[in-house]
């Protein structure tokens, strides 16, 4: 009865060893070929709380960009993923362990809930707030979802900005071009205290962090190859 008790008890704790491994693995493989390719250059990853609750929100040029933002952030991290990614063979597999889906035409009271939960109870989430690629590379109006999940969650939120993923995967492209990428993470956003309630609170907090992540666009433009 003991040895089994055992056993038992720490097979939650093996599967999350061997997940964490698996991760590691896996992170490290993304960054040795982004290296390889062209370059991975990080900034501001101290940024990052070493754990609690909070809301990486970055924008969004490359199917790339979930890839390298998993592998550069220091910590586990869960995604919110278009759906009909979770039905595309492997790759829905892999995501399913990384990620929630989302409809992008219409986001439900309980995604928002499963979001707020997640942070709540100390997880990281990453957010791409104009809810899909800017073809163009420029940012786009963010959407009211990141807004409500960041104030009913009441953690910081950190604005992200990736350099030239777009040209490392561009669109329509089956493999990677030779490109220097650069992921940026800006000081931490505090909304907690944010004025207002219901429909303009989750815009106003949605214009701030968009704000935030153009300005981290106009102050490292230059850093583009």
């Amino acid at each position: 009865m003991t040895s089994t008790g055992t056993l038992q008890d720490n097979s939650p704790k093996k599967k999350r060893e061997f997940s964490n491994s698996i991760h590691r693995f896996i992170t490290f493989i993304i960054r040795l070929i982004c290296h390889i390719n062209g370059g991975l250059n990080v900034i501001g990853k101290e940024n990052i709380p070493e754990e609690g609750g909070v809301i990486i929100a970055s924008n969004h040029v490359s199917y790339l960009d979930p890839l390298l933002l998993g592998a550069v952030i220091p910590r586990m991290s869960t995604f919110m993923a278009r759906k009909g990614l979770f039905h595309i063979p492997v790759l829905g597999w892999f995501i399913k362990h990384y990620a929630f889906p989302v409809d992008r035409e219409k986001t439900l009271p309980s995604t928002i809930k499963n979001a707020v939960t997640r942070v709540k109870r100390g997880k990281l989430l990453i957010i791409f707030p104009e809810g899909r690629r800017s073809e163009t590379g420029s940012l786009m109006e963010g959407k009211r979802g990141v807004g409500m999940i960041a104030s009913l969650g009441k953690v910081p939120v950190i604005p992200a900005l990736i350099i030239d993923s777009d040209k490392a995967l561009p669109c329509g492209a089956r493999w990677l071009k030779r490109a220097k990428i650069s992921v940026i993470f800006g000081n931490p956003l505090d909304v907690s205290n944010q004025e207002g309630k219901g429909h303009y609170l989750h815009e106003t907090v949605t214009k701030n962090i968009m704000y935030s992540i153009g300005e981290l666009k106009k102050r490292y433009e230059d850093i583009s190859g």
